[in-house]
């Protein structure tokens, strides 16, 4: 969700894929899987087309290749930095990068495996995050 919630927001703000490359990779994904049909609904409903998507395992390689990566929680943090300890200076949950003087809480709750309300509570709070992260960023 994270990784089309960002596109669609860089797309509003007429940025396209060729100045920022984004992809989406995860610490526990199997490659090749379709979005979970809670996903696609929830994005759907923000008229985000999900149907094209198709999960990707995280690597050391793609690692190595990221300006950025982020996370949605500690423990995907902490996986990342298993996998390439280096990374160290370039992770971080979003949370903890748009906020960097502390949160109380820097993680967004991972919906997999919960209901429709539980990824709309995500789809909600990764979008916030998501256009802290563009205004911090880019703009």
């Amino acid at each position: 969700m994270a990784e089309a919630l960002m596109r669609h927001k860089l797309e509003e703000r007429n940025i396209g894929p060729h100045e920022i490359n984004i992809l989406s990779a995860g610490t526990g994904a199997y490659d090749g899987c379709p979005a979970s049909p809670r996903a696609t609904a929830v994005l759907k409903s923000k008229h985000i087309d999900l149907s094209s998507h198709r999960s990707r395992r995280l690597t050391p390689s793609l690692i190595q290749e990221a300006d950025y990566i982020f996370t949605m929680t500690m423990i995907q943090k902490q996986q990342v930095l298993f996998l390439d300890p280096g990374a160290e200076k370039k992770t971080y949950t979003l949370r903890e990068f748009i906020f960097p003087h502390g949160l109380s809480d820097v993680n967004i709750d991972d919906p997999y495996g919960g209901d429709e309300e539980r990824y709309q509570k995500c789809a909600e709070e990764l979008e916030a995050a998501i256009e802290r992260l563009i205004e911090k960023v880019i703009c």
